[in-house]
């Protein structure tokens, strides 16, 4: 049964009535003292699960989190609902860090966020020692597993925490994990013997499409200027050049868009990442060195322009799309030559044979994930162990895809490998090989004398983009492999099989024009509030506008102030008193003292030109 205190603070100090599903029992299991391993997506509400046990217990919780360019915005949003937050990292100068100490030892901060490199320095241990410590909450926790898609070597040591504070509870966080990868967690950070919470990883809000890549640019402009004109969004590519060549596509296109690498200097990265999450509209293309721990909740779509490396990466980044529970999507372009690129990179990276074959067990499952004919969000969930049914909501469910015996077709790709190999003893890339099947007399095929091979021509009844999807498909099956030095194709154990014919090989069947149905929720949403009635939506803007003004006075993200959520309920109730705001979900007690006269006069005032 959950504590008093515990719902105390709930309605208190976050202003809401009811804990969300999962978070009453581990923030009990927690505050009674116990270690837990929370798998919990995005947006689900992990933070509130070491939060209020750090304000339930004695003394300060510790959170070890890698986002250092994000703790000033955490430790802001804490601070506007009362609650005494600090943290300590390299951003700070010396006069800093000693008040953030000098308050921690004096038991006088409720959080406090730490990055996990702090804890090499033993200054830090010794600090630690001398202050009441209420639990160690480990912020993205997939850090940890090498296993993982985002392994960083700081996290390995966080396994003396339990040694050296052995009485502490430990409460270890992430958004995704597999089986494999939470049982890694687990055993670095020697948590076996805790209380492993598992939540659903659906997220029936999200609209997922994949569509085969022909003008990526092109293809993202036109979702955006037809879907989320106005809208907040992510846009992902693997390359820092490709980031800088769409940011200004976007740009010169009428989308306000900045660029967001690793190869941007310092002040220009956390200039953008400030603009992001303090500005409605602006879309942020970007590397995956982007977005872990944003806590935006209005981005409207994740764009994908090159095919994530593993699905779980996939997973994370998606989930920083519609964090309010309203529509949103998640929007995919890949093609035959991100599989290529990425075959290539793990082919011929770094690592032991072990690390790359982990690499590629990931992109065989992102692969099998952009290929199947299935429901894509029950794929997701059978990858992290779940079960599901068919959404009704994803683009092979509004626009369900055909397969095709593509067994023919297959052997005719592998006869011109295999002629190229063992007659002429060369191996070439896909294109040439659609080339040679078609009938083209390129200048490479002239060149080579390719046109006087008997497989010559005999791929007429496929046009090329069909083509490049069935090598794509048979790359992304198995059934031929990419030399890792130059790109061209080859045979692997399995080719033999469907040379023969003892191996079927079907395929999804590639669409003459990618479907670009909007999600069923969102196919009529005009503006942040079409779920609103319509005498609501102007007082809801009309609170945006106030909301924006006091954010940007206050240097903070406007949800910092209220989410939208609380903002629509506002406009709905129409609260008249203070004590009806404070009825309101996500109008906490300091949040009410701080804003509500201000609510309660925005409200109250008439509308522009009446």
């Amino acid at each position: 049964m959950t504590s008093p205190e515990s719902l105390d603070v709930l309605r208190r100090v976050f202003g809401y009535d009811a804990f969300r599903d999962g978070q009453r029992e581990i923030v009990d299991h927690v505050v009674g003292g116990g270690d837990a391993l929370v798998l919990m997506p995005t947006g689900g509400g992990k933070s509130l699960c070491y939060q209020i046990p750090s304000l339930v217990r004695k003394g300060t919780g510790i959170v070890i989190s890698p986002l250092i360019a994000l703790m000033q915005d955490q430790v802001d949003a804490l601070r506007t609902l009362g609650v005494r937050a600090g943290f300590l990292n390299s951003t700070q100068d010396f006069e800093e860090r000693r008040v953030t100490e000098a308050q921690l030892v004096a038991g006088e901060l409720d959080l406090l966020y730490l990055a996990p490199e702090r804890l090499r320095l033993p200054a830090t241990v010794e600090l630690l020692d001398r202050a009441d410590v209420a639990l160690f909450a480990i912020d993205e926790a997939h850090c940890v597993s090498q296993w993982g898609h985002d392994f960083r070597p700081d996290y390995l040591m966080l396994s003396g925490l339990h040694e050296r504070w052995p009485d502490v509870p430990r409460i270890a966080l992430t958004a995704t994990a597999t089986d494999a990868t939470r049982r890694e967690i687990a055993s670095r950070l020697q948590l076996e013997d805790a209380h492993h919470f598992v939540a659903s990883f659906d997220r029936p809000n999200i609209q997922y499409r994949i569509e085969p890549k022909t003008d990526a640019k092109r293809q993202l402009l036109r979702l955006l200027q037809t879907e989320h004109k106005g809208d907040a969004g992510i846009v992902y590519c693997l390359s820092r050049n490709s980031v800088e060549k769409h940011a200004a596509f976007l740009t010169e296109n009428g989308i306000e868009a900045v660029p967001y690498h690793a190869g941007l200097d310092a002040e220009t990265r956390a200039s953008n990442q400030a603009r992001f999450l303090r500005e409605d509209g602006l879309v942020v293309v970007a590397t995956i060195a982007f977005g872990m721990g944003i806590d935006k909740p209005d981005v409207r779509f994740v764009a994908h322009l090159d095919l994530p490396k593993s699905v779980e990466g996939y997973y994370q980044e998606t989930g920083r799309a519609g964090r309010d529970g309203q529509p949103s999507t998640a929007w995919l372009a890949y093609g035959l030559q991100d599989v290529v690129n990425l075959r290539k990179m793990i082919d011929g990276g770094e690592g032991d044979p072990a690390f790359r074959r982990r690499q590629a067990a990931h992109l065989d499952s992102m692969l099998a994930l952009c290929e199947t004919v299935e429901c894509r969000r029950v794929q997701l969930l059978n990858y992290f162990g779940q079960s599901g049914e068919p959404c009704g909501n994803c683009d092979t469910c509004l626009t369900p895809p055909e397969s095709w015996d593509a067994t023919v077709a297959a052997q005719k790709v592998l006869s011109v490998i295999v002629r190229l190999d063992r007659e002429r003893r060369q191996k070439f890339g896909a294109g040439h090989i659609i080339d040679i099947l078609l009938g083209k007399k390129s200048a490479k095929v002239i060149q080579f004398d390719h046109d006087s091979l008997k497989p010559f021509g005999v791929g007429a009844e496929l046009r090329e983009t069909e083509w490049r999807g069935v090598v794509r498909q048979l790359l992304a099956q198995g059934l031929i492999a990419v030399e890792s030095n130059h790109g061209t194709l080859l045979q692997t154990d399995a080719s033999a099989d469907v040379l023969r014919g003892e191996r079927k090989v079907m395929m999804r069947r590639e669409p003459d024009r990618p479907a670009t149905k909007p999600a069923k929720a969102a196919k009529d949403r005009k503006a942040p509030a079409a779920d609103l009635p319509a005498e609501a939506q102007p007082i809801f803007e009309r609170l945006r506008a106030w909301r924006a003004a006091t954010a940007k006075e206050q240097g903070v993200p406007a949800y910092v102030i209220f989410h939208d959520a609380t903002l629509r309920e506002i406009a709905t109730a129409l609260p008249a008193s203070l004590t009806e705001l404070g009825r309101v979900n996500g109008v906490g007690e300091n949040k009410l003292a701080k804003y509500g006269e201000q609510v309660l006069e925005t409200l109250s005032s008439p509308e522009e030109g009446q």
